[in-house]
């Protein structure tokens, strides 16, 4: 008999339902696969930064471009698809937190490329610490929240400024992914705008 039925085996032995194939269903939903992915993009973030070709910045670029859209799309469909999950909620921010640490990781490998700050090397890692610090008291300070109660857990809950200020930082860092290599297009066109030289060559 299958043990999970089977009336005289111990309560151990029997299946639980993490062992269930809705289980499963529930957890690995579209929404959370396309927040594996931004996690697995990471790596292969990493890769290219170092890659040695001309098409190192563009592939950055489009890797942190599609993720921070994956970002948006997967709030959106585990609303409108009521595909919302504990799993899902918990994963989110984290995946959130390491791209955005990586990004800020190998920006702080370079100094500054293109723009009036060009050859700037203590403005980007001055930056990633106050991001970074932020992020961690945050993370900290909800915690400590949700121990106190819903009250508490309430009053730190992510606002619509939260998510005002996530736009803002992706946008930013698009940017600077963007322009790391000197600038390319995105430099020719600040250069047009009279906010930078000439990309360089």
């Amino acid at each position: 008999n299958h043990p999970a039925t089977h009336p005289t085996l111990p309560r151990s032995w029997r299946c639980q339902p993490s062992c269930h194939p809705s289980y499963a269903a529930q957890i690995l939903t579209l929404p959370t696969i396309l927040t594996l992915g931004r996690v697995a993009a990471i790596p292969l973030l990493v890769v290219c930064w170092y890659w040695r070709s001309p098409w190192s910045t563009p592939a950055c670029t489009a890797i942190f471009v599609a993720a921070a859209l994956t970002d948006w799309l997967d709030g959106y469909l585990a609303r409108t698809m009521k595909l919302s999950s504990a799993f899902g909620a918990f994963l989110d921010p984290v995946a959130d937190k390491l791209m955005v640490s990586t990004v800020l990781l190998l920006l702080c490998t370079a100094p500054i490329a293109a723009g009036p700050l060009a050859g700037n090397t203590w403005l980007v890692p001055v930056c990633a610490a106050a991001i970074t610090g932020r992020e961690i008291t945050m993370s900290a300070l909800r915690e400590w929240a949700a121990a106190l109660g819903p009250d508490a857990r309430s009053a730190v809950a992510v606002s619509g400024w939260g998510k005002w200020k996530t736009a803002c930082q992706m946008a930013s860092l698009t940017l600077l992914v963007a322009a790391a290599d000197g600038g390319g297009a995105l430099g020719a066109l600040a250069g047009v705008a009279g906010l930078a030289g000439p990309p360089r060559v």
